[in-house]
């Protein structure tokens, strides 16, 4: 348990057990205590934690907050909480402020603790499938995969960080329309190459990579398969470039830093049953019923807003039937306890979809969460770019990361909530100034590199700090720094309750914040040797909290820039 979690609690127990002798002496009337809360403020300077005890506590004491308020500090303990004094403040809140022994406990737990700070065991090692990006393999990834590849493999780490046994997942699309329209598309290319009169439709693919896909397959082939039956041809071609597609697919992913524990295929839930299965199930549930031919699913018996067709009436299963058993098989069939999707914001009527049929099929839709990602705008000299991925001219995730630093894609990416509109400046992510966010947190990690080399050529190396010496440590920007170290675990609980890898980014590029702030204002080398060791000593701790969270994001911690 971390020292600020320690601390709350620590609080806690010390109201309660002032309520209760208050009560025995007669002050309170002998009635269940009611829930408070104990918060940071908003304006430090009020205290460093505050209670409304006082408050929620009128209606069963039967007396105004502030009479509360003085009752209950006038038997309160602190000694042993962290804390060393309190106020009372405007009708009855109580405010509390730090001893110097919890910023004491805060650096020493950083150091015992090193790459692990910010670990919890708040998931209590539950089983979560994160499953992000999951591109059609139809061709190559865009920018809006880029931007769910940041989340989803950050939301993983997260959740990691925070107790969670999480999984990470790519669900291949190698089924259904997507691919009969990149079989329509390669077949068109590879017969142009022989044949007049072949015309690509308007809403097949045309991208180069397609092209190439048909020339690559025409030059180990011949024309082969000119005369063969579409069927035929249709397959060899997709047989040919699907694989490669996948291969491609997850290499580019992988230069992204992006390693999956599973790329599971939508055709094996065709080929073993899975599908099928599950149309059944719900038919026998009683949860169906035909209309013009086709199966229909009766989602509004489920929270739906309508139903939807499970089977048209040609006896093919629609899109959601294979989603349905991909679900079924996450949350069922492998036993994890949740699963979560992150999607583009044109899926907000596919969940409630999902978690009818889900429900129907007697499992708890609760425990399917979906983060819907906004799309993100490209800028390049305050201009929006244009692109579309059907006339091939999109930029890929492969041209973006061969233009702009992995470590900036990855920070930037991750920068906004997921429900957020973001513009993504390409200038700004190779400027190496304080403007550029990854930059800037990275030169706080750097410079206090610079700081333990300039240090140990003059002699001087870091040692450990007394109670004494630590509490040295006094200076505002000394004490503002060390609160929000003291932040991060409960930081990593939050945005791991939220789904809101971004959380971190911005409480990280908050650390550099007060870092920078606290160079520029206390000496780090200076004749008070015990000062000067304290101040290394909070260094060391901001760096290690700095790294911790690049190295859990995948982004490098230079130690020189």
């Amino acid at each position: 348990m971390s020292t600020a979690t320690q601390t709350v609690n620590n609080l806690r127990t010390a109201i309660i057990d002032s309520m209760g002798r208050a009560i025995a002496e007669n002050q309170f009337p002998a009635v269940p205590v009611p829930d408070f809360t104990i918060k940071i403020p908003s304006d430090r300077s009020h205290g460093d934690l505050a209670t409304n005890a006082a408050m929620v506590s009128a209606r069963a004491f039967k007396m105004p907050p502030r009479k509360i308020a003085e009752i209950l500090t006038q038997n309160l303990e602190l000694s042993g909480t962290n804390l060393s004094r309190f106020e009372i403040a405007g009708p009855g809140f109580i405010n509390f402020f730090y001893d110097s022994s919890f910023y004491t406990s805060v650096l020493k737990e950083i150091k015992e603790q090193a790459e692990n700070y910010g670990h919890s065991d708040f998931g209590k090692g539950k089983k979560i499938l994160v499953e992000f990006v999951s591109a059609n393999p139809t061709g190559p990834m865009h920018v809006g995969n880029a931007r769910g590849g940041a989340i989803g493999d950050s939301l993983a780490s997260v959740l990691d960080a925070a107790g969670y046994q999480v999984s990470r997942e790519f669900y291949v699309n190698d089924a259904g329309n997507q691919i009969e329209k990149f079989a329509t598309s390669l077949e068109i290319r590879y017969m142009q190459l022989y044949q007049e009169g072949w015309e690509l439709p308007e809403d097949s693919y045309h991208g180069q990579d397609i092209i190439d896909h048909a020339k690559n397959f025409a030059e180990i082939n011949g024309d082969k398969y000119v005369n063969s039956t579409s069927e035929e041809r249709r397959k060899a071609l997709v047989d040919f470039a699907l694989p490669k597609n996948i291969e491609g697919l997850e290499r580019d992913l992988l230069k992204y830093r992006i390693k999956y524990d599973r790329w599971f295929r939508e055709s094996t839930l065709h080929k073993d049953g899975s599908v099928q299965r599950v149309i059944e199930m719900l038919k026998e549930k009683g949860h169906t019923y035909e209309q013009e031919g086709a199966l229909w699913f009766k989602a509004t018996e489920f929270g739906a807003d309508k139903d939807f067709v499970l089977v048209r009436s040609n006896g093919i299963p629609t899109y959601v039937v294979p989603d349905i058993a991909y679900h079924y098989d996450k949350l069922v069939t492998r036993g994890y306890d949740k699963a979560i999707d992150v999607l583009g914001a044109d899926h907000h009527g596919y969940i409630p979809r999902l978690k009818a049929a889900l429900t129907a099929l007697g499992v708890d839709s609760s425990r399917l969460d979906a983060v819907l990602m906004q799309m993100v705008r490209l800028v390049r000299n305050g201009e929006t770019i244009k692109f579309s991925k059907r006339s091939g001219k999109a930029i890929t995730l492969v041209t973006l990361l061969d233009e702009i630093p992995i470590d900036a894609a990855r920070f930037f990416f991750n920068l906004r909530e997921a429900n957020s509109h973001f513009d993504f400046d390409l200038d700004l992510a190779i400027e190496k100034s304080s403007q550029n966010p990854v930059y800037y947190v990275q030169y706080a990690h750097a410079r206090i590199c610079n700081i333990l080399k300039g240090l140990a050529e003059s002699g001087i190396t870091p040692r450990d700090c007394t109670d004494e010496e630590y509490a040295l440590l006094t200076a505002p920007e000394e004490i503002e720094l060390i609160n929000k170290l003291a932040a991060y675990p409960d930081e990593i609980v939050a945005a791991a309750k939220d789904y809101d890898p971004s959380r971190i980014t911005r409480y990280v590029y908050d650390i550099a914040t007060l870092f920078h702030k606290f160079y520029n204002a206390c000496r780090v080398k200076n004749d008070n040797e015990p000062l000067m060791q304290a101040r290394l000593s909070l260094c060391l701790a901001t760096r290690t909290v700095i790294r911790n969270v690049l190295e859990m994001f995948k982004i490098t911690a230079p130690e020189s820039m």
